[in-house]
């Protein structure tokens, strides 16, 4: 029986900015946005593709302020294969993003594409839905500007936090 994989992602919230007006629109699902990502160069996203939304409207989804910590992905990083989950996880220091992959059979991280390549030479059955060059490695951009001051404190206090519990044990 295959456990069952619980997405540990730092990201809460996907979004999409329109290339006609440039307000920012929130995505449902993890799938659309990297659906939307996968294709972003050939098919730019603009606001009529959402239901009940409009270039016209006043105002977009959401705000690029720094009520958040944003991350921008690169455009056109492919849809992760067949049973496998891309995952982004920010460092606790807040200066960058680690990004892997939940391989299918028994759910082990793939953290390079040699771990990639290894899975596939001790699993050869996933060689025709998926290939090394199926998986991005790259991780989205953190803007700094987004980062204010006390979410580095609270960063910052959570991992002495931490040090000083595992030394009192």
């Amino acid at each position: 029986m295959e456990k069952k994989r619980k997405s540990n992602d730092s990201i809460n919230a996907y979004s999409v900015q329109c290339e006609n007006c440039l307000k920012w629109r929130l995505i449902p699902t993890k799938e659309e946005y990297e659906t939307i990502r996968h294709n972003f160069i050939d098919d730019p996203w603009v606001c009529s593709k959402k239901p009940n939304a409009s270039c016209d409207d006043p105002a977009g989804d959401i705000e690029y302020d720094n009520t958040r910590i944003w991350v921008i992905d690169k455009p056109n990083i492919p849809k992760p294969p067949p049973d496998t989950e891309r995952i982004l996880i920010m460092r606790k220091d807040l200066s960058k993003m680690d990004t892997y992959y939940i391989m299918p059979k028994g759910g082990k991280k793939a953290r390079c594409s040699g771990d990639v390549e290894k899975f596939l030479e001790a699993n050869p059955e996933y060689k025709d839905t998926m290939s090394v060059s199926s998986f991005s490695f790259t991780a989205p951009k953190i803007m700094e500007e987004t980062v204010s001051r006390n979410s580095e404190v609270k960063a910052s206090a959570k991992s002495k936090l931490r040090i000083a519990n595992s030394d009192n044990n």
